[in-house]
């Protein structure tokens, strides 16, 4: 479910502020309701307490955390970099129809960031019980220079 009358750019601004609380790894995360645009929860990358808590994965831990019964079909996951295959997989699990990040997984690599060279549409595609749409390059630039200046 894709709300076309939302501001991508507006949500894609949270999620660089997100990301502006760890500048060393900007990984920042929105969860957004696809209708309404309310905002569910804010992450950023943590993974300097644990590996696995990657922006995306805080944000949907937080999330569940404080909504036993989230409307995750509902959802709009704004991302500053392209899902990466454990996040894409969380996404896929948790239900969430549809990402928008801005920096891509190349882009990343050719930066010299750890990335698993599997990009998230390809994950996507492996996943028949819960289909997402992934919109790319929402803000690019502004994401990309998050990443370029650590």
């Amino acid at each position: 479910m894709l709300a076309v009358h939302l501001n991508h750019e507006q949500f894609m601004h949270k999620a660089i502020q997100q990301a502006l609380k760890v500048p060393n790894c900007p990984f920042g995360a929105v969860l957004v309701e696809a209708t309404t645009g309310v905002v569910f929860a804010e992450g950023y990358n943590r993974t300097s307490e644990n590996p696995t808590y990657h922006g995306e994965i805080d944000v949907i831990n937080k999330l569940a955390k404080v909504n036993p019964s989230p409307p995750w079909q509902s959802l709009i996951l704004y991302t500053t970099a392209e899902p990466c295959p454990m996040c894409q997989a969380a996404i896929a699990w948790a239900g969430i129809p549809t990402v928008v990040y801005g920096s891509s997984i190349p882009f990343l690599k050719s930066l010299g960031w750890w990335q698993i060279d599997i990009r998230a549409q390809e994950i996507a595609a492996k996943v028949p019980f819960s289909p997402t749409v992934i919109i790319a390059g929402i803000l690019e630039k502004e994401c990309n220079a998050l990443f370029e200046a650590v």
